[in-house]
């Protein structure tokens, strides 16, 4: 038996008897034909005959064939019904002796719930006025040799529903609602791009040095050419690079890999759509940014106010931009200006807040304080910006105060979905924040940049004023279908070995 799906002494009696069943099934010389043709899906005989009546149904025949997965079979003398399951969602079969056949309906009373079977027939409705298949021909397509779980929502079962994907769509609506919602939003949010004017673009995924990001990357090898690859850990410096070469507006939707902790919002592998634009800067894509999220919202749900966790979020309201210092102080109004230019005060009360104390500047602290006491209590949309130099290597500073950034991180629900910034295009302001990330990197910290020689020198060729971000898909969708943790939003997230 599959490791993955550990079966107890009644399973083993039902696999035991389905696969008799698969036996006789293929002594008879039908197992498994792929020569049946779907011709009608459940939501769409719905949408076209739902409003039909008994009568009208019965004055003009419709002639159907669907198939599904059984999800529910009720067995009698003379007539059975069954509900089966497809892409577009559920119908009700009917089999009986007078329609069916009496030797077809024999046969239907062996099939079993998970078994896939091709029905052919015409629509009808019951007594209870339900609109169902009156099966002419019923077919046994795929034999399921392991009975569906009953009762796999539990909360001692979300182990066995991030294991067992295919479980949890076939048996749970909401989970295949929130899959589709994402691949409608993701479409949604290609199209708004390609409306504005950005070329979609791929990039590699592994990397000779990794960069983009502070990050810690996971490592491989390629036997041909003898050398250590990095799985991304970021496509920024690529797609730069293309804005050198003439590209001045592109985007990927792409995969990123980070050798981190996994927590409700962190999965080692995850989605991000990056995008950069020639003269631009970072209110610019401030702006975008806002505008793009609210389309991604109206795609997804229809509306830019909905409900998230028990709490109302609205994103048709202006976002709000606030400074670090801003934000520590609309959260907790009784720090004052002073204290939070005290280098010493900001150290003991990061620890006050049960974090330990990184290395760094004025600005730095001020960031780990606001990591500390601010970011989570963000629920409605904002922007964070004039983000520190110290850790923002690859964002422009800002002319009128030098040891500060032109770059921004949305918020949401306590949670950061975006980080943009103006573009740094001075090559040689660049190198040198290279080799400050160098050197902290040889001083012992993993996560520092590399040095990317081959990106300083295509910022010696020229980069316009360009302005870039990055938008977390997983969060995003996280947001849009009221999911609380990142696994539920992503179709197979990284686990432990059973």
């Amino acid at each position: 038996m599959s490791e993955t799906t550990p079966t107890t002494p009644d399973e083993n009696h039902l696999i035991a008897e389905r696969r008799a069943k698969l036996t006789e099934w293929r002594a008879g010389g039908k197992s498994f034909p792929n020569d049946f043709r779907r011709e009608n899906t459940a939501a769409k005989l719905d949408e076209l005959y739902g409003g039909k009546s008994r009568e009208e149904l019965e004055a003009t025949p419709v002639a159907v064939k669907v198939a599904g997965r059984i999800m529910l079979k009720r067995v009698m003398g003379k007539a059975s019904f069954a509900t089966i399951q497809d892409l577009s969602g559920r119908i009700q079969i009917f089999i009986s002796n007078d329609k069916t056949g009496e030797a077809a309906h024999a046969e239907f009373k062996k099939f079993d719930s998970g078994d896939i079977i091709g029905v052919t027939g015409t629509l009808f409705r019951t007594k209870t006025d339900e609109l169902t298949v009156q099966a002419s021909e019923v077919r046994l397509l795929t034999k399921s040799l392991r009975p569906l779980p009953e009762k796999f929502h539990g909360l001692t079962d979300v182990e066995q529903k991030y294991r067992s994907r295919y479980l949890d769509l076939i048996t749970n609506e909401q989970s295949r609602f929130t899959f589709v919602a994402r691949s409608r939003m993701i479409q949604a949010i290609r199209n708004y791009m390609v409306h504005h004017d950005f070329l979609e673009v791929e990039t590699p995924m592994m990397h000779p040095i990794p960069g983009g990001a502070a990050a810690k990357p996971f490592k491989t090898h390629h036997n041909a050419l003898d050398m250590e690859l990095f799985l991304r850990i970021s496509p920024e410096l690529y797609l730069k690079r293309l804005v050198v070469g003439g590209f001045e507006k592109v985007f990927e939707v792409n995969r990123n890999f980070r050798n981190e902790g996994i927590s409700p919002r962190h999965n080692p592998e995850f989605t991000m759509m990056e995008f950069y634009e020639a003269y631009a800067d970072y209110h610019m894509l401030m702006d975008f940014t806002e505008g793009l999220l609210r389309h991604s919202a109206r795609e997804a749900l229809g509306v830019e106010v909905f409900e998230y966790q028990g709490r109302t979020l609205d994103l048709s309201q202006p976002f709000l931009r606030l400074t670090i210092v801003e934000a520590i102080r609309k959260h907790h109004p009784g720090f004052n200006t002073q204290q939070l230019e005290d280098a010493a005060w900001l150290k003991q009360k990061i620890r006050d807040f049960g974090e330990q104390v990184k290395p760094g500047g004025l600005g730095s602290l001020q960031l780990q304080l606001f990591e500390a006491c601010a970011e989570a209590e963000i629920w409605e949309p904002t922007f964070i910006v004039d983000y520190p130099v110290e850790v923002s290597p690859l964002a422009r500073r800002n002319h009128a105060n030098p040891e500060i950034t032109e770059r921004f991180e949305l918020f949401i629900v306590g949670r950061e979905i975006a980080n943009g910034f103006s573009e740094l295009n001075d090559a040689e302001d660049q190198a040198a924040r290279f080799q400050e990330q160098a050197q902290a990197k040889d001083a012992g910290d993993e996560e520092a940049m590399h040095y990317d020689a081959d990106f300083i020198r295509a910022l010696e060729y020229g980069m316009p004023p360009t302005g870039g971000c990055g938008i977390g898909i997983d969060r995003l969708v996280m947001l849009l279908t009221d999911c609380a943790n990142i696994r539920d939003v992503i179709l197979f997230p990284q686990m432990r070995k059973e």
